[in-house]
């Protein structure tokens, strides 16, 4: 009797610690004291430019024969190529420069968007153009380029061809994080130009939207981790726990008469 019950609380131990409850599968729930109807606050902030950047800078003018050495043949794409945009792209360089004509090297490194057109266009209307020519200049990324690996169905980099990116839609672009995927530690590698840094994020819970990584920069490098269940190999689910249980008792069984 005694071998019975104890073979039972094992069989129900085992059965229990070896599934993935559903409230680790949930993305933003509510936890602890939340107001009801609240509007949490989400932190983002400029991206400044790093090395190996690639930039797409157009000039324009009211005579567009003035400005045309400025703009490459991507202006003038309606679809654009990750390597037309590689080859015929402002790359900025391991000095934090980028190459313009008539302009030479432009430091930029360390610059948000909005600043390095500023810039650029400050130096044209200084010494090479007049207010009247009615200069307008876009800088934009090339791109916004991120990588998810781990456990996601599809892992690898990826460029979407707008301005924000959240983690959420990262992941969702990979397939979703797969059941036995570590959806309350998921980490964000985030590159800045004096080093890199290492972010946590927990999304299963709201709070999440309120952290620095919920929305993605350029270039980030999100790692989804496995949960203990992968390393046991007992199975996600309880059937497939159960499955596997009763495999090795039957694995048992066989030695036990075939020794006996």
């Amino acid at each position: 009797m005694n071998n019975r019950l104890v073979f039972l609380l094992f069989f129900i131990g085992v059965l229990v610690t070896s599934c993935v409850p559903s409230k680790d599968l949930i993305y933003l729930q509510k936890k602890g004291d939340i107001i009801e109807n609240n509007i949490n606050p989400v932190s983002i902030k400029p991206y400044r430019l790093q090395t190996n950047d690639i930039l797409s800078i157009s000039v324009k003018a009211i005579d567009p024969k003035l400005v045309e050495i400025f703009n490459n043949e991507i202006s003038n794409q309606t679809a654009i190529s990750d390597q037309l945009l590689y080859l015929k792209g402002y790359s900025v360089n391991d000095h934090g420069n980028v190459r313009m004509p008539i302009l030479g090297e432009v430091n930029l490194l360390g610059y948000t968007i909005e600043d390095a057109r500023e810039k650029i266009e400050t130096l044209l209307l200084k010494d090479h153009f007049k207010k009247e020519a009615g200069i307008y200049v876009s800088v934009k990324l090339a791109g916004f380029r991120y990588t998810v690996n781990g456990e996601v169905a599809i892992t690898g980099s990826k460029i979407l061809y707008q301005d924000k990116v959240t983690i959420l839609e990262a992941i969702a672009n990979s397939g979703d994080i797969t059941i036995i995927g570590d959806r309350k530690d998921v980490k964000v590698i985030r590159q800045f130009p004096q080093g890199a840094e290492t972010f946590s994020i927990d999304l299963t819970d709201s709070k999440a939207m309120q952290s620095p990584c919920y929305y993605l920069q350029p270039n980030d490098y999100v790692y989804v981790k496995p949960l203990k269940q992968k390393s046991w190999g007992t199975g996600k689910t309880g059937i497939e726990s159960l499955g596997t249980i009763i495999t090795i008792l039957s694995l048992a069984t066989t030695t036990f008469l075939l020794l006996k």
